[in-house]
């Protein structure tokens, strides 16, 4: 078949209608009398598997909408400010989240189905870095007059923190440690975690009228009775600040053993400037990467005075800063008991450690700290293994001992619970509801590590789950049943309500109550499933979504050669520009991106476009039922899964 040349197609539009203008005449006898399929369009919502894979229940489709210029703004508000605030409904910290979260969300992506999932950490962090920059701030509700304690200023107890001054509760936060973060602070690198950006996203929260107390341990400094007497409700964030010791024969008692998050704790506190000259860490998550990683950039210097894990065990002792001057690469070594492609860290944390220098020994399982005459490790004992499910199995004859001066425990956490004993369940942790609330204490919530070690991003899911069960606690309601996907969901009404598009009010009493599609009293032909299902690939029409390569950030990841001393900023945000570029290849699954498809390929006409005036989210186009002859074409044409074929059965 001949291509048409641009002479012949230049008066041709694919929009046979202009917005609005759908008058044709009244074919409705013909079709049910001519007509076989009795099934008409109907415009339902479902939860993307992005949001459903997200701890934290993000609308990442809504500011990814926003970011790429479909969902506009009200008037008088920028892009940023709108994306921003859709963002922080659910995460209050959008540029650390950004930077260091796993982004499951990610693994969720329907893109992936096409070439490559949506670079929605890179975006995330757009966002927040405009929040920052712009200096947009949060607003507190009107005072209710309630007064909850929140002890632990981590992301999880801030997040909460947020949520409650949002419903105008008085919030008070107990805090351990001298400075807000948890293990954000503490437990994550300067290099992926920028201090300044952390303490601005938590500063914005303290604006909303939070009262912190610094050096403040509840059990010790002050106690659970007091804070019942003083509060109405108790959140419980402390999180899991004592690691877990290697189970071998050898380490307990150990000095030159010791765990990963004692170990982050003294150099993320600026006290370990370097460390010893063959540490190996035991483990394969994320906190392991992070303490070899750490040990490359601080590296060893022969005029240390005592031994490498003084400063980990000491919290008052600070090394001298001179050391800095004179340190040598460390020789950093990770074992993990899972293959590279099985290990719990995120796959480009792996890569880049290699990268780094540092040696992966993967498949390999600790055997026995051995240790010298002194009682001091000198090294590991390690065996190859495979694993039947989460049992390693040792393999005959492959038993080395691997030299160390310093052996890291990075295998999990559990919680500090000295003063708190009457909370824990036994193993290090509270136990909750799923609304969590504490078992046996009305008044008593717990978030975040504690209840199970997790996500920063679960902890901050859970703050919101957790806020809502208090104000429900607090006004004497039942606890709701949470929705099977619990999410924060897009809502068509609120939408409508912020377009000045809301439905007239219906009046029971009124005459005629015959169904219509044509009166303004209801949103017609929309049905809502996003509270009980995730959309996937298959509902989608692939073909639609032509194969765009990712648009990546840059990450300062330095070589072996060049990773003694760097401690620049890993991830490069995005600009303006790619990041709309980037969320552009958001396929919007499970609600309307005003492709057109559905206009344009309705052999009817059925399918219009509603009148500007009328039209926002979630309501760009309408179907004339008189004219529909439920040929499902729509439907097959349909990007997104938004239109189904439903009406009428």
């Amino acid at each position: 078949m001949a291509t048409p040349s641009d002479e012949m197609t230049k008066n041709i539009t694919w929009r046979r209608f202009e917005d609005g203008q759908n008058k044709w005449d009244d074919w409705t006898d013909d079709i049910f009398n001519y007509d076989t399929s009795h099934k008409c369009p109907t415009y339902v919502h479902e939860t993307p598997p992005c949001q459903g894979s997200c701890p934290s229940g993000h609308d990442v489709r809504g500011w990814l909408s926003i970011v790429r210029g479909i969902e506009k703004p009200a008037e008088g508000m920028e892009m940023e400010e709108y994306a921003f605030l859709r963002a922080t409904e659910s995460n209050p910290f959008p540029s650390m989240m950004g930077r260091v979260c796993p982004a499951p969300c990610q693994d969720g992506c329907n893109r992936n189905d096409v070439e490559d999932f949506v670079g929605i950490n890179s975006i995330e962090q757009f966002i927040g870095d405009k929040g920052l920059e712009k200096g947009y701030a949060f607003e507190a509700g009107k005072d209710t007059g309630k007064k909850i304690a929140i002890v632990g200023g981590g992301p999880g107890g801030m997040a909460a923190a947020y949520q409650l001054r949002r419903m105008g509760h008085g919030v008070t936060v107990f805090e351990a440690q001298p400075e807000l973060g948890g293990m954000m602070r503490y437990g994550i690198p300067n290099y992926r975690v920028p201090r300044d950006k952390l303490a601005a996203e938590n500063q914005r929260i303290v604006e909303m009228g939070v009262d912190v107390k610094y050096n403040t341990r509840v059990g010790k400094d002050v106690s659970v009775e007091d804070l019942e007497k003083d509060f109405d409700a108790i959140i419980w964030a402390v999180g899991c600040w004592t690691g877990r010791a290697l189970p071998v024969d050898g380490w307990e008692g150990t000095p030159n053993c010791v765990t990963g998050v004692a170990y982050l704790k003294a150099f993320n506190e600026g006290r370990m400037k370097v460390t010893g000259k063959k540490l190996i860490c035991v483990g394969g998550g994320d906190t392991s990467i992070d303490v070899v990683s750490v040990a490359r950039r601080i590296g060893t210097n022969p005029a240390m005075s005592g031994n490498p894990e003084d400063v980990v065990h000491d919290d008052s002792m600070d090394q001298d800063e001179s050391l800095v001057a004179g340190r040598e690469p460390v020789d950093a070594t990770l074992t993990s008991l899972f293959t590279k492609e099985n290990m719990m860290a995120a796959e480009h944390e792996i890569h880049d450690a290699i990268h780094e220098g540092i040696t992966i020994l993967d498949g390999v399982m600790p055997l026995e700290v051995i240790k010298g005459d002194d009682g001091r490790a000198t090294g590991l004992k390690v065996c190859d293994c495979t694993m039947d499910g989460m049992t390693p199995i040792p393999v005959e004859g492959t038993e080395r001992v691997l030299e160390a001066d310093i052996i890291v425990a990075a295998i999990g956490q559990g919680g500090d619970m000295i003063g708190l004993e009457s909370f824990d369940n036994g193993r290090g942790l509270m136990d909750t509801t799923n609304n969590y609330q504490l078992k046996d204490k009305p008044n008593h919530f717990a978030i975040g590590d504690i209840v199970r070690p997790h996500l920063l991003t679960t902890a901050i899911g859970q703050a919101w789950v957790a806020a809502e069960s208090v104000d429900e606690f607090l006004k004497g309601e039942e606890i709701k049943k949470r929705p099977k996907v619990d999410v924060h969901h897009f809502d068509l009404l609120e939408k409508m309500h912020e377009a000045g598009l809301d439905p007239e009010h219906f009046d029971p009493n009124a005459g005629d109550q015959r169904g219509t599609s044509s009166s303004n009293y209801a949103v017609h032909n929309y049905e809502d499933r996003s509270f009980a299902e995730i959309i996937s690939s298959d509902e989608l029409f692939l073909g639609h979504f032509e194969v765009t390569p990712r648009h990546k950030r840059s990450e300062d990841v330095p070589s072996a050669d060049e990773v003694l001393g760097h401690f620049k900023e890993r991830m490069q945000g995005l600009d303006e520009e790619t990041a709309q570029k980037e969320a552009d290849r958001c396929m919007s699954c499970g609600l309307c991106f005003e492709c057109d498809n559905c206009v344009i390929y309705c052999p009817q006409d059925a399918v219009y476009r509603v009148p500007k005036a009328e039209a926002t989210t979630g309501r760009y186009v309408a179907t004339d039922y008189s004219r529909c002859i439920g040929c499902h074409i729509c439907h097959d044409v349909c990007p997104t899964g938004y239109i189904q074929m439903g009406l009428g059965e």
